[in-house]
C-alpha cells in the first residue's frame, strides 16, 4: 500500500502486507526455484480512520508456501508513517493460486488452501455501546467484526453462506449505521462444451455453465452482535441455462433501500427494514447507447451501484468465470 501527496503525486510512504523477506522454498516440477511467502494482496479500497490516523485494509490469501500470517486478515497501518500497527488473521495456512485447478499444476502451493480471501473493504462503524468495529465479509461465507481499538480482537462472526473459491461474500458490503448488508455469492459452475445453451467463455480456457440452483441472496446483520435481521433469497432462475442466482457484486445502501446486482444481470432494490424486493430490473439486454456505440448488458459483478444527485449508475456485463459479458453503463433516475 502506498500513500501519495494529493497535490504533487509524490510518494510519502510505501508499505508491504508481507513483512518477511522471501526465501527459497522448493523447486517446481520444471525445476524452477519457488520463493515465499508471497501474496496477501489488497483487493479493495483502504478505510481511513481520520480520528486515530490509521488506515485499515483486508487481504487475500498467500500465493506460495509458507502462508503469510498477514494473509486473509485485517491489517492496520499508521497513516503518517506507513508502519504496520497490528494484524488480525481470520484464516491461517491459506496458500493458493488458480494453478491449483490446472491440469498442469506446476506452481500450486503445497498448502492448496481453501482460497478464502477477504476481498471487501473493512467498514468502520460506531456501535451503540460506544465501541467501534471493523466489519468485512469473506469468501468463506463468514462475516467478521473486529475491534480496531484493541488490536483487532474479534467481536463476532456470523456465517451467511456456504463459502468456497468463488463463494461466500465476495465484494463490498454496506452499512447504514444499524445493520450491515451482505450479498451472498456461493456460485456454482461447471466446464461444458462450446456452444452449449447458456455457456460463456472464461479465463480458465474452457466454456463454463453457471448452475441455476446454486447461490444467491441478501442478508442483513445487526452491527453490534452479528445477529441476522432478515435474509432474502434470490427469486430464482426458473431453470434458464447459464443463469445464476449468485449475488457477488458489492452492494450499496441509501436511507431505506439497499441495492444488489446479480450474475443473472438483475439489479434489485430491497427494503432495509424487512428485505422486501422493491424493484427488479433485468439489465441483460441490448441498448442504443447515447454515444452511438451498440451496448449490451450482462452479469453484474465486482463494483456496486453508485448513487449521486438523485441518480443511480451501474455497470452491466462481467464476463468472468462463466458470467455474461457486456459493456453497458446504465443510469437510472427516481420517478414519482
Amino acid at each position: 500500500m502506498s500513500a501519495l501527496d494529493a497535490v504533487t503525486g509524490q510518494s510519502v510512504w510505501k508499505s508491504y502486507t508481507v513483512t518477511e523477506t522471501p526465501k527459497p522454498v522448493r523447486k517446481n516440477k520444471q525445476g524452477v526455484q519457488l520463493w515465499g511467502p508471497s501474496g496477501a494482496a489488497i483487493w479493495s479500497s483502504p478505510t481511513v480512520d481520520s480520528r486515530n490516523r490509521v488506515v485499515y485494509v483486508t487481504t487475500g490469501d498467500s500465493y506460495s508456501d509458507p502462508a503469510a500470517p498477514t494473509s486473509d486478515a485485517f491489517l492496520a497501518f499508521d497513516a503518517r508513517k506507513g508502519s504496520l500497527l497490528w494484524t488480525r488473521q481470520i484464516t491461517s495456512g491459506d496458500a493458493y493460486t488458480m494453478d491449483c485447478e490446472s491440469p498442469i499444476n506446476v506452481n500450486s502451493p503445497e498448502a492448496n488452501g481453501p482460497d478464502f480471501d477477504l476481498g471487501q473493504s473493512p467498514i468502520l462503524v460506531d456501535l451503540p455501546n460506544g465501541r467501534r468495529a471493523l466489519i468485512a465479509g469473506q469468501k468463506s461465507g463468514v462475516v467478521t467484526a473486529v475491534d480496531p481499538d484493541r488490536q483487532g480482537a474479534v467481536f463476532w462472526q456470523t456465517r451467511v453462506g456456504k463459502g468456497g473459491k468463488a463463494g461466500g461474500a465476495q465484494w463490498g458490503s454496506a452499512s447504514d449505521g444499524s445493520n450491515i448488508y451482505v450479498a451472498v455469492s456461493d456460485v456454482g459452475f461447471q466446464p461444458t462444451r462450446s456452444g452449449a445453451p447458456g455457456a460463456q467463455p472464461s479465463m480458465i480456457g474452457m466454456p463454463l455453465l453457471l448452475d441455476p440452483r446454486a447461490g444467491g441472496g441478501l442478508v442483513a446483520l445487526k452491527l453490534e452482535s452479528g445477529q441476522q435481521v432478515w435474509r432474502t433469497p434470490h427469486p430464482g432462475c426458473s431453470g434458464t441455462p447459464g443463469c445464476s442466482p449468485a449475488q457477488s457484486a458489492a452492494v450499496t445502501v441509501i436511507p431505506g433501500v439497499v441495492f444488489s446486482g446479480g450474475l443473472d444481470g438483475h439489479l434489485r432494490a430491497y427494503e432495509t427494514g424487512d428485505g422486501r424486493i422493491l424493484l427488479d430490473v433485468d439489465t441483460q439486454t441490448n441498448y442504443d447507447a447515447v454515444n452511438g456505440v451498440r451496448a449490451s448488458g450482462g452479469a453484474i459483478d465486482g463494483p456496486g451501484p453508485v448513487v449521486v444527485g438523485g441518480m443511480l449508475f451501474v455497470n452491466s456485463g462481467y464476463g468472468f468465470l462463466g458470467g455474461a459479458p457486456g459493456n453497458a453503463l446504465l443510469a437510472f433516475s427516481a420517478e414519482e
